[in-house]
């Protein structure tokens, strides 16, 4: 071998060992804090265990037949999908639009990208104490209205069939700024000269939005859905302050229900099955989803 080839072969080695340098640490956590739970999650799922002590009993796939039967699991699963259904149908419209009105304002609109992006800067946790408060059926802000124009309590909260559109309006509401500033920066990437071309040729806004503006962003669109879908399906936080998910079931999510059975009536290994179920569920749609929106980009 040349010196020529031998400078090139020290090079590669040189890189690839920089590389898996700086990769080890990346790798070993994602090992550590994500392999390592989701398999540890599945070997619990076969296994009938308190959370106390180390004694467990292996029972095979005693937990996944019972999940399958288990119809809390398909009412949370559900409720899940109708929250999926709900943030896409109103958190990409709204955001798209007021992406859309932010890019056009300009640096007018700079008052409104503080104050529409607040609501995202706050915790889940206080979003859904300050809203359990403000809805509340006897001295919430709703109610207080409602009885000062002489009606009755308004109980949003408590009703099976309002409970649970109410937290997917307060979920819309804290993460449409999410996608707004998603869209807002995908807006950035557009050339200028785009729009100047398509207003010499007597495009107007509307125009320019569908024929030039929507398809470059295509690419986001898809992946803040994919975003809004995996949150969505494991969504917990908010409505388990918010609700707990009750009043029932009406607002139980998979999250709620892996919560409840592990830690409040210590069924560690169901638990664990719900976890594994609802990892196996999130994945499915994702992949799905991902491939769908794909073709319909390209076609």
């Amino acid at each position: 071998m040349n010196a020529a080839g031998s400078l090139r072969v020290a090079r590669q080695r040189s890189v690839r060992i920089a590389a898996a340098v700086f990769l080890f640490p990346a790798l070993f956590f994602l090992a550590v804090y994500i392999a390592y739970p989701i398999i540890d999650s599945f070997v619990a799922s076969t296994m009938e265990w308190k959370g106390m002590g180390r004694q467990k009993s292996f029972i095979g796939f005693a937990n996944w037949v019972q999940l399958a039967g288990d119809r809390d699991f398909r009412t949370a699963f559900g409720n899940n999908v109708i929250i999926m259904f709900m943030s896409l149908l109103f958190q990409v419209p709204f955001a798209m639009a007021l992406a859309t009105f932010l890019d056009i304002a300009e640096k007018k609109g700079t008052i409104f990208k503080i104050v529409w992006f607040l609501p995202y800067l706050i915790s889940s946790v206080a979003i859904g104490v300050l809203f359990k408060f403000a809805l509340d059926a006897n001295y919430g802000l709703i109610a207080s209205v409602s009885k000062l124009l002489g009606g009755g309590a308004v109980d949003l909260l408590g009703r099976p069939g309002a409970a649970l559109f109410t937290v997917i309006g307060v979920v819309c509401w804290q993460y449409i700024p999410f996608y707004m500033v998603l869209y807002l920066a995908a807006y950035g990437t557009i050339p200028v000269e785009l729009y100047e071309a398509a207003s010499i040729d007597g495009a107007g806004r509307f125009q320019y939005f569908w024929k030039v503006s929507l398809p470059l962003l295509k690419p986001t669109v898809i992946s803040g859905a994919t975003i809004s879908i995996i949150g969505s399906l494991k969504y917990f936080d908010l409505i388990f302050v918010m609700t707990g998910g009750g009043p029932g079931v009406s607002t139980e999510l998979m999250a709620t229900l892996m919560y409840k059975t592990s830690f409040v009536k210590f069924n560690m290994g169901y638990g664990a099955t719900v976890a594994c179920g609802m990892f196996l569920l999130i994945t499915l749609m994702a992949i799905l989803t991902i491939t769908t929106l794909n073709k319909k980009a390209e076609a």
